[in-house]
């Protein structure tokens, strides 16, 4: 096993869904096959889309991954999947350079220029070094906040801060924990919607300066869903409430629905006709989740 990076668009080429699955033609099988059972992380190119002339991409890795199989794409020949799970978003996207530093050392030459022929692989194994540098500068948020909470966990507390929050253990210990993806998708999640809550429109601070606004999973993760911006929500806890209940759910268009002669028209006259959408596209619900909500959740 070894890790590696997962190059996908924009608006890919292929047919890409980072949270589950990633496509890629028989020219990177052996590298891909090289990661099974083990973590990868997906980098964005400057190339938003297969057109040659297009750009837009943030040149940066922005989530981390782990592959659980590899099969053959049923349709198209010499085409593979890459089937991931325990997906989860950087609080912080990484730039492949920062400053003289690459994160991936294969990409820098001796003269200390770019070397373009490993950056243009689009799939390209790294030492578990260089993918333990990415994922801590990606979660350093998360990780000064968990270390802020352990800080204030007093010494009596039966073990649970050194278990679930500890600040020294390894990064993959901590990004498999529940906890380290909790506040990693929260964090993601209401810097998304600016903690303002895409259903309501409301936005409370409370008295110690923190958004009530709580991060929802629109696909449950007891349901396989993943920790992914675009299966999550900001909503006020009520209306976080009702959502994991079916009492709400969104459309295709992103109307709100509502399941009829179950909520008081005081609640029903808080909501808004459409959903409030975080500015950045790629941060807006996918379909793939709602489509979920709508058809194993929702009580309408």
């Amino acid at each position: 096993m070894t890790k590696a990076v997962f190059t996908t668009k924009v608006d890919p080429t292929y047919d890409d869904l980072p949270e589950e699955r990633y496509h890629f033609p028989r020219t990177y099988l052996r590298q891909a096959e090289s990661a099974i059972g083990d973590w990868i992380v997906y980098y964005e190119p400057r190339r938003a889309s297969g057109d040659v002339s297009s750009r837009g991409g943030r040149q940066v890795y922005f989530a981390t991954a782990k592959v659980d199989r590899i099969e053959p794409d049923p349709v198209r020949a010499d085409h593979f999947y890459a089937f991931v799970s325990s997906y989860l978003e950087f609080d912080r996207p990484v730039s492949f350079k920062e400053g003289e530093r690459y994160f991936e050392g294969a990409l820098a030459r001796a003269d200390g220029k770019t070397n373009k022929g490993a950056f243009g692989r689009a799939v390209r194994s790294i030492p578990d070094a260089d993918y333990d540098l990415i994922l801590q500068a990606g979660f350093v948020r998360t990780i000064d906040e968990i270390s802020n909470e352990f800080s204030k966990v007093s010494d009596d507390s039966s073990g649970f801060a050194e278990e679930q929050l500890s600040y020294d253990r390894p990064v993959i210990e901590r990004i498999v924990s529940r906890p380290f993806r909790e506040a990693a998708f929260a964090i993601g999640v209401k810097e998304a919607y600016a903690n303002t809550c895409a259903m309501t429109g409301f936005n409370i601070i409370n008295g110690g300066g923190r958004a009530e606004v709580q991060a929802a999973h629109i696909r449950p993760v007891a349901h396989r869903g993943s920790d992914s911006i675009r299966n999550g929500l900001a909503l006020s806890g009520t209306i976080h409430w009702m959502f994991d209940r079916g009492l709400v759910s969104i459309d295709e268009d992103h109307t709100i629905l509502i399941a009829r002669n179950r909520l008081p028209d005081t609640v029903m006259r808080m909501l808004r006709t459409d959903l409030l959408l975080p500015d950045r596209p790629d941060q807006r619900p996918h379909a793939h989740f709602l489509r979920y909500h709508r058809d194993r959740i929702f009580k309408g």
